[in-house]
């Protein structure tokens, strides 16, 4: 829960509301009713009543926005009227903190004694000590104001009566909400660039050391701005999780001046654990996590009241469903569920969601993750290959993924699919290095590293071990050690292989080891390069923890990263993979018993086995591109492939998957497939009417890399391809080789989340490997040039 045990202040904020209304009544009546004398602030009837100390503040919290708020109704017993006491800002929401001013207007229709009445409110509060924003304005200007004044119309949203006549209070709320109706185009963008330039200069509340209760992002100004949102009738009004984050900064900020003694709103360190202390918090950590995720709370909310305000007033989105993945598609610029999805039956279909929504760079719609989270059951474990691909898929997207992990975040799905996360949620970091909390530094991380999927033979492991570095931090200890057994144990849960979650956890145990080694050790000393080798194992793991040191220290802050440190580490990596050069690389894909069986009839064949795809033919130049041209035109993904030949018969075999909806036909794929083995089908035309009808993807993705291995084989050049899955990627790549002339004599082709990592042997068409350097660059800049 995000309050917990923590108490709240909300009874007294309503008996503080109600002693300063009855104060405030009798200051109005007499400076209304009896000849002008200037009263005395700290006695009589002029003194502030019933004080019980600093505890006694606030009020009530969020008020409906559509509430008058008249409290004492009509013209006193005196008959006092054309003239009224209103309440504007904490007072008039009911929400003094111990440290607060008082913000008052005082209407009047042209009274000509309303200066005297105005003296003789104004100075009995001075008196008191207690600070006063005031002003004195007729109903015309008042409105006049608040249509100029961004500041002055956010307050009269929510003004509140107090004494005197309730039909000034009333003309002037009804007015200036009429005025903001009218012009909530113009004035939205106003609010909204006022709490962008708020956000820039206050920073995120989640994850500042000391942040501002008010100003920050994710404060309560942004309650407040969503709320003045919902008074313009263009979203509604915040939900019950954004009213009780909004109740637990009140109670923070109320605790802050109390143990302060003034009005501040920055929570700083010294402070924070007298803080919790009011709240009957343990510590400041327990203090700065509830806060941390009353923050999130807010920030998400508000983000989300924005994209509706942006539909609203920018006019309807584009009509139709456009299909994104299987059983998702996209509608009214959000991602929804398809038509029969049933997350009930699909445990996946959670994470395929969330992967299609970062990819497309498309927020999941508010009651598609409502229903995903209420409706999906647990994963079994171990996760299907398909949820893990999913999840790959998803940190793959890069930036685009953090918005939608917080969604899930938000619904309580995150702790479903990977229980641990429980313990490193809304986890402070007290540290100055550190810019957000564990859990968000994670996603920041995953996301940060989808940069360097081009440079690992792993993308996979490089985002699933970038996801979990820290995920030690949640338990007593090294964070790197215990990091080790709690990654090994969620690297099982996901399904990973044996050797891949031994290849997980060294990395999560090692995730320090490069950028500490580089500045604190002797780089010149051979027994620091041995040691790190030895640590590290392999070229892989080595590459993975290059590229998590930097993806880490770019989410950490500037201060844990800079080009000195990247030049170290850079030098450290360069050593030890010299002294790890001796790893042989792959062998070259050969042909399977079964295979070899197949190759042994000679002729063509076509089976459809499920997911499975064999294509038995004579071996010719085009073979394998032109076979998965067919299979992405049937909106097959192909997500492993593989490719040998026995003599002059080659043997391919396809995993494919539906893009989305059901499967082609078995019998039409096959019949597609034999056209094209005997050079009937123009594949090519079909491809191209499709990729006409997909709209280009709104989310950049690191540029593919296409890189000539040496010493890899004797036969042939072997080239790897690492880029951003796509449909038709392998029918792209193999018609490249073709137009350069150049034979696939095998392949290895794999899909991990959204990163394609291929591998090619090619030979010319003498049968041998590229040798002219030439040539060599010509056919790496025309795969790539394929690819883009």
């Amino acid at each position: 829960m995000m309050r917990g045990e923590a108490r709240s202040f909300a009874a007294i904020r309503k008996d503080r509301a109600a002693d300063i209304d009855r104060w405030l009544t009798d200051l109005f009546r007499t400076a209304a009713t009896r000849p002008y004398a200037r009263e005395g602030g700290s006695g009589g009837k002029g003194g502030f009543p019933d004080e019980r100390g600093p505890a006694a503040s606030h009020g009530t919290g969020l008020t409906g926005i559509e509430h008058s708020g008249i409290g004492h109704g009509g013209a006193g017993p005196n008959g006092i009227s054309g003239v009224a006491l209103v309440a504007v800002g904490s007072l008039g929401r009911g929400e003094l903190a111990p440290g607060s001013d008082l913000d008052l207007v005082l209407l009047h229709n042209g009274r000509d004694d309303v200066a005297r009445i105005a003296d003789r409110i104004w100075y009995p509060i001075w008196d008191s000590g207690i600070g006063l924003d005031h002003s004195v304005r007729t109903v015309d200007e008042a409105v006049k104001v608040a249509r100029e004044d961004l500041k002055a119309v956010l307050g009269l949203i929510q003004a509140r009566h107090v004494v005197g006549d309730p039909e000034l209070t009333r003309a002037v709320r009804e007015a200036v909400l009429a005025e903001w109706r009218a012009d909530s185009r113009r004035r939205l963008a106003e609010l909204r660039a006022s709490a962008d330039k708020r956000a820039e200069s206050g920073g995120e509340l989640a994850f500042l050391l000391e942040p501002d209760l008010k100003d920050a992002r994710g404060g309560l100004r942004d309650v407040q701005a969503m709320q003045a949102v919902a008074a313009a009738w263009v979203a509604s009004a915040p939900g019950p999780r954004v009213r009780e984050a909004y109740e637990l900064l009140l109670d923070i900020r109320h605790g802050l001046h109390l143990v302060t003694a003034r009005g501040t709103d920055r929570l700083v360190l010294q402070e924070q654990d007298a803080v919790a202390g009011t709240l009957g918090l343990l510590d400041a950590e327990a203090l700065m996590r509830r806060l941390a995720e009353a923050g999130r709370t807010v920030s998400h909310a508000f983000d989300a009241t924005w994209r509706t305000v942006d539909r609203l007033l920018t006019g309807p989105a584009p009509r139709g469903r456009r299909p994104l993945a299987d059983g998702v598609v996209e509608h009214g610029g959000e991602v929804v569920l398809a038509r029969g999805a049933n997350p009930r039956t699909d445990p996946t279909l959670v994470l395929r969601a969330a992967a299609a929504a970062a990819e497309a760079g498309l927020p999941l719609a508010p009651a598609t993750v409502s229903a995903l989270a209420a409706q999906s059951p647990p994963l079994p474990v171990p996760w299907p290959p398909e949820a893990r691909g999913a999840l790959v898929a998803l940190l793959g997207a890069g930036r685009a993924a953090v918005p939608v992990w917080e969604e899930l975040d938000q619904a309580g799905v995150l702790v479903k699919l990977i229980p641990d996360w429980e313990r490193v949620r809304h986890r402070p970091q007290r540290n100055p290095v550190h810019r957000y909390t564990v859990d968000r530094h994670l996603i920041e991380t995953a996301a940060g590293a989808a940069a360097f999927t081009r440079e690992v033979s792993r993308p996979d492991l490089l985002l699933i071990s970038a996801l979990l570095h820290d995920v030690g931090k949640g338990w007593p200890g090294d964070h790197s050690t215990t990091g080790e057994i709690v990654a090994r144990d969620i690297g099982t849960r996901m399904g990973l292989p044996p050797a891949d979650v031994e290849i997980l956890a060294t990395v999560v145990r090692h995730h320090l080891l490069l950028p500490e080694t580089a500045t604190r050790r002797d780089l010149d000393d051979p027994v620091t390069i041995s040691r790190v080798a030895e640590a590290v194992g392999s070229r892989e793991v080595l590459e993975l923890l290059s590229a998590l040191a930097v993806a880490d220290g770019n989410a950490t802050g500037p201060a844990a990263w800079n080009s000195w440190k990247a030049s170290l580490v850079s030098d450290l990596v360069r050593r030890v993979r010299s002294v790890l050069s001796g790893t042989p690389p792959a062998p070259a894909p050969a042909l399977s018993p079964e295979q070899a069986a197949l190759a042994r009839h000679g002729g063509g064949a076509v089976r459809v086995n499920g997911s499975a795809v064999t294509v038995v033919a004579p071996d010719r130049p085009g073979l394998l591109w032109r076979a998965a041209g067919v299979l992405a035109a049937h909106r097959m993904a192909v997500r492993s492939a593989s490719a040998a030949s026995a003599g002059s018969t080659a043997v391919i075999e396809f995993v494919v998957v539906p893009e989305y909806g059901t499967p082609p036909d078995p019998a039409t794929l096959e019949a597609d497939l034999r056209l094209v083995l005997a050079g009937r089908l123009d594949i090519e035309q079909r491809l191209a009417r499709r990729a006409r009808s997909m709209r280009p993807s709104r989310v950049p993705v690191a540029p593919p890399r296409v890189t000539l291995v040496d010493d890899a084989s004797l036969t042939a050049s072997v080239v790897e391809v690492r880029a951003h899955d796509r449909p038709g990627l392998l029918w792209r790549i193999g018609r490249a080789f073709g137009e350069c002339g150049l034979d696939v004599r095998a392949a290895r082709v794999e899909t991990l989340g959204a990163e394609a990592v291929d591998v090619f042997y090619v030979a010319d068409r003498t049968g041998r490997p590229l040798l002219d350097e030439q040539q060599r660059i010509q056919v790496r800049e025309h795969v790539l040039a394929a690819l883009r």
